[in-house]
């Protein structure tokens, strides 16, 4: 591995979608350049007239090679992309000698080429958005909590569950408006969805077919599992002597979401994927999320540990944010900790290779405080 490459404090933040909020503008604040790329030099322009960065942020019209042609040894680029544009953008990021930051889960394209991105001295930061982002942090947070209190060595089983939305801050008969990208939403709903339910791991193809309600601050939401969260609990570093009881990563919905999304269900069973990208297109449409309709994110993640011999320990951490008229709260939650993240970049923090969010208890911790000293309000109660 080669030393770490210094940051230049110039920012490449590609992509202006429903997740890009006031994390772009704490950069300008926080670094010596951010330039904005998006499909026309006036769409960025625009992007930048609604964030009111108009003149603080350089607008350019996006391809790959025009950001390549810009790219100095030491810059960071920041995608906000879909998922399957990451790997060329690092690639180029690679060639180029810059860093690579977004908020999505690591894809095996990505991870191909995270060697070859430490041997050069690059970091590669993952999954520092919200779910995943956010999630992580507190789950790290609560994980070295119940170790300091139990003991690694101590045989016990342990209830984990993560579940985070984004939903209307006022329902609507739908009981969704999209906040974030609609073909994301109906795609992750088409991927089998691996957990462990009673210390057994399961697999449910249709991921709505495991909802199930789920009461949080005396709320009651409809949740269900999404994508494979088995390797979350080595991420996690829960102890061996730890048995899973349960141990799930999922999407929280407003109550009656299960039924309201009746034929939505129905399509994405029968649905190849050009129905499935028309039908994104046809509900992102009939239910977005206005400046006349908030949204509201929550984020729920809890621990529960019982010792063999009787003793217990549980605790929880609690986002809940709505949306008002200068920002979605989806936009903050992702923007702001992903914003953290190149900062730590740019200070050198963060070692070359990949990085998941903030991987240990200890950094968990501080990138948590910096987001509350920040206004990303959160709750953590603990019961010992």
């Amino acid at each position: 591995m080669s030393d770490l490459v210094p940051g230049t404090g110039t920012v490449h933040w590609v992509g202006a979608g429903l997740s890009t909020g006031s994390g772009l503008a704490d950069l300008c604040a926080r670094t010596d350049r951010v330039r904005l790329w998006h499909r026309t030099v006036e769409r960025a322009a625009q992007a930048l007239a609604g964030l009111g960065l108009t003149g603080r942020v350089e607008p350019r019209a996006y391809t790959l090679d025009a950001l390549t042609a810009e790219l100095a040894p030491g810059d960071v680029v920041v995608s906000m992309l879909p998922a399957p544009e990451h790997a060329p953008l690092l690639s180029a990021c690679v060639a180029r000698r810059a860093h690579f930051a977004c908020s999505s889960y690591v894809s095996d394209a990505v991870l191909e080429q995270a060697p070859a991105a430490a041997e050069a001295g690059l970091v590669v930061l993952t999954e520092a958005g919200l779910d995943p982002g956010i999630d992580h942090l507190f789950a790290h947070a609560l994980v070295a909590r119940a170790r300091e209190a139990i003991g690694d060595d101590t045989a016990a089983s342990y209830r984990l569950t993560s579940y985070c939305g984004g939903i209307p801050a006022v329902p609507n008969d739908f009981r969704y408006r999209f906040s974030w990208a609609p073909l994301g939403v109906l795609n992750a709903l088409r991927s089998p969805a691996r957990y462990v339910e009673d210390g057994t791991e399961t697999v449910v193809d249709r991921p709505w077919e495991a909802t199930r309600g789920h009461l949080v601050d005396g709320e009651t939401f409809e949740v269900y599992p999404n994508r494979d969260s088995v390797p979350f609990i080595e991420q996690y570093e829960l102890p061996q002597a730890w048995k899973p009881q349960t141990f799930v990563r999922g999407t929280l919905r407003l109550d009656g979401w299960l039924r309201a999304w009746d034929a939505v269900f129905a399509e994405l069973k029968a649905g190849d994927d050009a129905r499935i990208a028309a039908l994104a297109r046809e509900l992102a449409a009939a239910y977005p999320t206005t400046d006349a309709d908030h949204d509201r994110v929550v984020l729920a993640v809890s621990l529960t540990v019982e010792t063999d011999n009787g003793r217990s320990w549980s605790g929880s951490c609690l986002l809940d944010l709505e949306g008002d008229q200068k920002e979605s709260a989806m936009a903050r939650c992702v923007s702001r900790p992903l914003a953290l993240g190149v900062r730590h970049i740019l200070d050198g923090s963060l070692p070359p290779g990949l990085s998941r969010a903030a991987e240990t208890a200890e950094r968990s911790q501080q990138w948590l405080s910096e987001l509350g000293t920040e206004g990303l309000e959160f709750t953590v109660h603990v019961d010992d």
